[in-house]
């Protein structure tokens, strides 16, 4: 079975920073494209970055773009989101996700396969 654990979240003060970490089980993270997604409460989970299975390409939401950063390391099976700049909007439970149908990056929820159990971050103003 795959599983995707994230780590990393927390609690931090608007304009501080924060790295996740998504580690990975199982044979399918080097094949695969991943992304990072988020869900804040009464709302619908977004994308927020994707990084190609080589690590040459990555994606951004534009609520995110010049702060966030994403990048893998296929040698550990992690994927990281280091997140710089912190706003209270960025309060949400993120969520590391793996897409093994593709070598691609893709931005779109419903094309990856597995998922973690998420991560709390809080931004207090």
């Amino acid at each position: 079975q795959v599983q995707l654990v994230e780590s990393g979240g927390g609690l931090v003060q608007a304009g501080g920073s924060l790295r996740l970490s998504c580690a990975a089980s199982g044979r399918i993270f080097s094949r695969s494209a991943m992304g990072w997604f988020r869900q804040a409460p009464g709302k619908e989970r977004e994308f927020v970055a994707t990084i190609s299975r080589s690590g040459t390409n990555t994606y951004y939401s534009d609520s995110v773009k010049g702060r966030f950063t994403i990048s893998r390391d296929n040698a550990k099976n992690t994927v990281y989101l280091l997140m710089n700049s912190l706003k209270p909007e960025d309060t949400a439970v993120y969520y590391c996700a793996a897409d093994s149908g593709t070598a691609s990056s893709t931005t779109s929820l419903t094309d990856y396969d597995y998922w973690g159990q998420g991560t709390q971050v809080t931004v207090s103003s």
